[in-house]
């Protein structure tokens, strides 16, 4: 009977539950997505009006792409507590073609991108077997030590805010991370897990009087907006704009393939090639939609990977929950614009939390990891090393040809590729996890 007990990521919550704990979710992820739709926008030149739908259609296809990875049908959709959001490693190239041929031809590249994708899902999961403990714990130290600089900078004010740094801004986040340690520490059951919720909310308090939060803008957006596909014309398709948006494809299916098996150590669920497939497959058909309704690529959201980690929530269902949230924002445009009120500094100490806790769970499944030799320590050196090359200096590689900057500024395609190449030459490409797995060093450590 203990068998057939119900997986917790299987689990499904009462609705006020999955309602704040879903909640949560769109908060931590909801500056990230929003920024992608601004930045084209600028770049395209867009109105107002049309960067407000923009926005708003990104949010809406979030929310139906993060439903179709968590709930699944037929062969889509991995079923884990992942949330869906647009890539940043598709911005570069989207601001050249915005330039050159406007926004059909984005979503003209999106759109056959997306069908690659799916195409190709089923042989590119077959790089699983390149992902014992040694690669995937490198892999998930290198996504939240990478994270970290985004969650930094917004507990400093953002990026380009002339008061960078302020002791006002690092006060308020100072006060969100408190909180959290403190429910924490004396908190427990949902209090607990609603830690993160609970320091935004006290942030907002805080950030109020300060005149931190600007809710300009709330009563001019409308009440509601439908997403109407292609919006802004039919698609065109340039071979030059779809071989560069394939290109930032291959790189995702690299990112979602780590955020995939680092939510799944943290909820202990193992992901099998298939599962995967399934996972890839949805980022693909969610890709494809983001063309016809007017957004962009989506891939797993690594930022959220660190609140399943920090909740210890486990059940796709409250990620489903945030789907519908984000759905309803997008067609809210007005709740949408006072959800994109909390300020950065509020964000801030949330993340430094949610991305400290990624890097953890990376050094927690490296505890896995037999380093009685020096190879497997070579493997995680070398490439959480030249995994932070772009955050440690991001102009390391501004000499490399053009085509090559979309994978060399992305921290976690360096690493993840260097980490598989270093194991397959040490440990060979399918015996490293077993060897660690039988590890007599191992199996004694866990003992103890």
């Amino acid at each position: 009977m203990a068998n057939q007990a119900k997986h917790p990521v299987d689990e499904v919550l009462p609705f006020g539950q999955l309602f704040l704990y879903g909640l949560q979710h769109v908060l931590a992820m909801y500056a990230g997505a929003v920024a992608v739709p601004l930045i084209i926008a600028g770049a395209a030149g867009l109105t107002k009006e049309q960067t407000a739908f923009l926005i708003n259609a990104d949010l809406f296809t979030c929310g139906i792409a993060t439903l179709i990875q968590t709930i699944g049908f037929w062969k889509f959709g991995i079923r884990i507590p992942v949330i869906q959001g647009v890539t940043f490693a598709a911005v570069t190239p989207m601001v050249m073609i915005a330039q050159n041929q406007g926004m059909t031809g984005i979503f003209g590249a999106v759109i056959i991108a997306g069908l690659f994708t799916l195409l190709i899902a089923p042989f590119f999961s077959k790089l699983i077997r390149f992902f014992p403990p040694v690669v995937t714990g490198s892999v998930i130290t290198i996504i939240g030590i990478s994270l970290l600089q985004v969650g930094v900078n917004w507990a400093a004010g953002g990026v380009g805010n002339p008061n960078y740094g302020s002791l006002t801004f690092l006060g308020v986040a100072g006060i969100v991370l408190l909180t959290i340690l403190l429910v924490n520490k004396y908190c427990t059951g949902f209090l607990a897990n609603v830690s993160v919720l609970i320091g935004l909310v006290v942030g907002m308090i805080v950030a109020v009087p300060l005149g931190l939060v600007n809710f300009t803008g709330v009563g001019n957006a409308a009440w509601i907006g439908i997403d109407t596909p292609f919006y802004f014309g039919l698609p065109t398709f340039e071979l030059g704009a779809i071989i560069a948006m394939i290109l930032v494809m291959l790189v995702v299916m690299v990112e979602s393939t780590g955020d995939f098996l680092a939510i799944g150590e943290i909820v202990g669920k193992d992901i099998s090639e298939d599962d995967l497939t399934r996972g890839l497959r949805a980022d693909g058909l969610s890709t494809m939609l983001g063309g016809i309704f007017n957004a962009f690529p989506y891939t797993a959201f690594a930022q959220n990977v660190g609140l399943v980690g920090l909740t210890g929530i486990k059940s796709r269902f409250v990620v489903a929950g945030s789907g519908v949230i984000l759905v309803v924002l997008g067609l809210f445009p007005k709740v949408a614009t006072v959800v994109a009120s909390v300020p950065s500094a509020v964000l801030g100490g949330a993340g430094i939390a949610m991305f400290g806790i990624v890097a953890a769970n990376g050094i927690k499944t490296l505890s896995k990891v037999d380093f009685s030799n020096n190879h497997n320590l070579f493997i995680v050196a070398i490439s959480i090393g030249i995994g932070l090359i772009p955050l440690v200096s991001p102009n390391f590689f501004s000499l490399f040809p053009a085509w090559t900057q979309t994978i060399l500024h992305s921290g976690i395609t360096l690493g993840s590729i260097t980490a598989i190449l270093l194991n397959a030459f040490f440990n060979g490409p399918t015996s490293g996890a077993k060897k660690e797995e039988q590890s007599p060093e191992v199996a004694a450590s866990t003992a103890k």
